[in-house]
C-alpha cells in the first residue's frame, strides 16, 4: 500500500497524557475497541505500549486507507485492522470488548448517535467493562475557556453536533459510572467510566 500517511497534530501532542492514564485504566483490561480511530495515529502509539491488550481500531469506511498505512508503516502484533463502523448505522458491537476508548468523536456525532452510542455503551459493555472518552465537553452546561465557546459555535456551523454536556452523557448511561474525569492539556478531559 502506498501514500503519504494522514497526520493530526493534535493526536502528536496528546498521545503521551491520554497514555498515561490507559496504562492503568486498561491495566487488567483484554479487547479494547476504538471507536473513531481518525488518522490511526493513537492506534500506533497505544497498541504496542498497552502489550498485554488486543487493540482494535474502527472508522467509517472512508477513513480506512488512512488507518491501514499507519498500521503498515508502525505494525504491532496486538493492532488489528479497522472494523467498518458508523455509530448511527447499524449494530455497535461493544458486547465483544471489555474496554472501549474514543477520542474527539463526541462533538463530532450528532445529539441522536452520540446519545445511541452512550445508550448502547451502557447496555452492551461486559460488567466491569471501561470506557475512556478523550475530548471537550462543558460540564453543568459551563465551558471550560472562551477558546472552547468559540470552537463549540464553529462546529454547529459546520454541521457538527458540538460539545456534550457531561451530565447529559451520564443521562444517556445510566448503567455506567463516571469514575473519573481527568484534566487533560488543551482544554480537554479524558471521561473514565466502568460498568457496574
Amino acid at each position: 500500500m502506498t501514500g503519504q500517511l494522514p497526520f493530526s497534530q493534535a493526536c502528536e501532542n496528546n498521545k503521551g497524557p491520554i497514555l498515561a492514564i490507559l496504562k492503568d485504566a486498561f491495566a487488567d483490561r483484554k479487547r479494547v475497541l476504538e471507536v473513531g480511530s481518525g488518522t490511526g495515529q493513537h492506534a500506533v502509539h497505544f497498541a504496542p505500549n498497552l502489550p498485554h491488550l488486543i487493540w482494535q481500531t474502527s472508522d467509517q469506511p472512508v477513513y480506512h486507507e488512512g488507518i491501514k498505512l499507519w498500521l503498515s508503516a508502525y505494525p504491532s502484533e496486538n493492532l488489528l485492522s479497522p472494523l467498518s463502523l458508523t455509530v448511527g448505522q447499524g449494530e455497535l458491537p461493544f458486547a465483544e470488548y471489555d474496554a472501549v476508548y474514543s477520542a474527539n468523536t463526541a462533538h463530532i456525532m450528532q445529539k441522536a448517535e452520540i446519545a445511541e452510542m452512550m445508550q448502547t455503551l451502557s447496555e452492551a459493555l461486559p460488567q466491569g467493562g471501561v470506557f475512556c472518552q478523550y475530548g471537550p465537553f462543558t460540564d453543568d452546561g459551563v465551558f471550560s475557556s472562551h477558546s472552547n465557546r468559540e470552537f463549540h459555535l464553529s462546529l454547529l456551523e459546520r454541521g457538527c453536533g458540538g460539545y456534550r454536556d457531561i451530565q447529559e452523557l451520564e443521562a444517556w448511561a445510566p448503567a455506567l459510572t463516571l469514575v473519573e474525569v481527568h484534566t487533560m492539556p488543551a482544554n480537554n478531559l479524558l471521561l473514565q467510566w466502568k460498568k457496574r
